[in-house]
């Protein structure tokens, strides 16, 4: 089992930035990719980045390209999202995914676990 906990989520101007973290931790396999989804009331959990467990590859959803950065760090099985220029679209709970072996990083389906979400929410 692999637990994962998300933090950094609140509320915010629009404009603004946060930084998300999410911690891993149990039986972690030693290659593992991660990706952050989002999901806003009465609306589809969607895709926003993932990155390989090297970092050498980051993908990101249109909608956040130029705004959000995902990195990680192994050291300490952590991933961030950095967000900034944030508005009120971006409002939705973030979801940190876990993901130890292949398939498309953008489908929900190829994720093994899940955290349980933080709350991001962008005033206007």
């Amino acid at each position: 089992q692999v637990q994962l906990v998300e933090s950094g989520g609140g509320l915010v101007q629009a404009g603004g930035s946060l930084r998300l973290s999410c911690a891993a931790s149990g039986r972690t396999f030693s290659n593992f990719a991660m990706g952050w989804f989002r999901q806003a009331p009465g609306k589809e959990r969607e895709f926003v980045a993932a990155i390989n467990w090297s970092a050498s590859s980051t993908y990101y959803a249109d909608s956040v390209k130029g705004r959000f950065t995902i990195s990680r760090d192994n050291a300490k099985n952590t991933v961030y999202l950095q967000m900034n220029s944030l508005k009120p679209d971006d409002t939705a709970v973030y979801y940190c995914g876990y993901r130890s072996g292949s398939g498309n990083y953008a489908y929900t389906s190829v994720y093994d676990y899940w955290g349980q979400g933080t709350q991001v929410t962008v005033s206007s």
